[in-house]
């Protein structure tokens, strides 16, 4: 079995020095990376196509870091760590599982405290940048083919991950790497294409708050001059979401001019569930409804149906395809 690694660096908190802190250029940190790395690995080092803050962040950083592993995969590399920000740490993990799927190795880590201290010329001393890194090295030999992010000693399924704390150490939350998950198998290979066409992927994402639904109706017709290629109503618990005929009208409004309404929900945990009379407004609406394993991965699946389908039609169509 090829044990070679390649650790990725895109950039984030891990590789900042300085008060208040900021980037340290890539072509100084990593060779700074490299004075930590266990000597019996054997990785090789390589920067992001992208390297910024993860706020920053878009499908088209993490469409090109895709292209980068690809192209690595080429050179007989089977195993990768990817060192990116904690802010949209979820969300680039979770694009990675849906595009590259079981074609290879994969670990996105990150970390809430810099590896260097302030000058940039040695390891801080307090810092979970080493802990978090030394897991996702011993881990990424030792894991089945699929994507996962490592935190705090925790290695989860990339798809279900979660940021729960802004500033503590034990950070993300998910489902362990060892407990069994439904995976999408399709693998895209990313070309040029792809990455122009994410350009224009606009995502109106909405987590329902208690509002008058008149309110509601006059926020949907806001929308129809110009309507996003996807609409997400983050509802309530398993799904609920209170809606009048004013209100489905609009959702019909919508549809026909090409935007695709999506109904999720903004519990982090539980999944979806259509049990109450309140939902048969959905089949006669013909809305779709979530079925991913997280925000971030409702993220990811969005972006994959609307790469690999031309119409708004059939990323209606494909919304519940669940390749073998």
């Amino acid at each position: 079995m090829n044990k070679k690694i390649a650790l990725i660096y895109m950039g984030g908190t891990f590789g900042c020095i300085g008060e208040p802190l900021a980037p340290m250029p890539e072509h100084e940190f990593i060779p700074q990376l490299k004075r930590i790395l266990p000597p019996q690995l054997k990785i090789e080092c390589f920067k992001a196509p992208s390297i910024k803050d993860s706020s920053a962040c878009t499908a088209i950083d993490w469409l090109m870091l895709i292209q980068q592993i690809q192209s690595l995969q080429l050179q007989n590399f089977e195993h990768f760590v990817v060192i990116h920000g904690t802010d949209t740490l979820s969300y680039a993990a979770a694009t990675l599982s849906r595009f590259l799927a079981e074609s290879c190795h994969v670990i996105l880590t990150g970390s809430q405290y810099p590896l260097l201290n302030l000058q940039g010329d040695d390891t801080r001393d307090f810092t979970d940048a080493i802990d978090n890194l030394n897991t996702a090295l011993d881990a990424i030999t030792k894991l089945p083919v699929g994507v996962y992010l490592t935190f705090f000693h925790q290695v989860i399924h990339a798809r279900t991950a979660l940021k729960t704390h802004s500033t503590a150490l034990d950070a993300f939350r998910g489902l362990k790497a060892e407990e069994a998950i439904d995976h999408d198998s399709t693998v895209i290979q990313i070309q040029l294409s792809h990455i122009e066409k994410a350009k224009s992927l606009n995502i109106v994402n909405w987590m329902m708050v208690p509002t008058e639904l008149l309110q509601f109706e006059n926020n949907l017709n806001s929308l129809i001059q110009q309507p996003p290629e996807f609409l997400v109503i983050q509802a309530y618990g398993v799904g609920n979401l209170a809606v009048n005929e004013m209100i489905i009208q609009s959702f019909k409004n919508l549809q026909a001019k090409g935007c695709q309404i999506i109904l999720s929900t903004q519990v982090p945990l539980g999944g979806m569930d259509q049990r109450y009379a309140i939902s048969q407004w959905i089949q006669d609406t013909k809305i779709l409804v979530s079925d991913a394993l997280s925000q971030a991965d409702l993220y990811a699946k969005i972006l994959k149906i609307y790469l690999q389908y031309p119409t708004s039609q059939q990323w209606h169509d494909h919304w519940y395809d669940h390749p073998e």
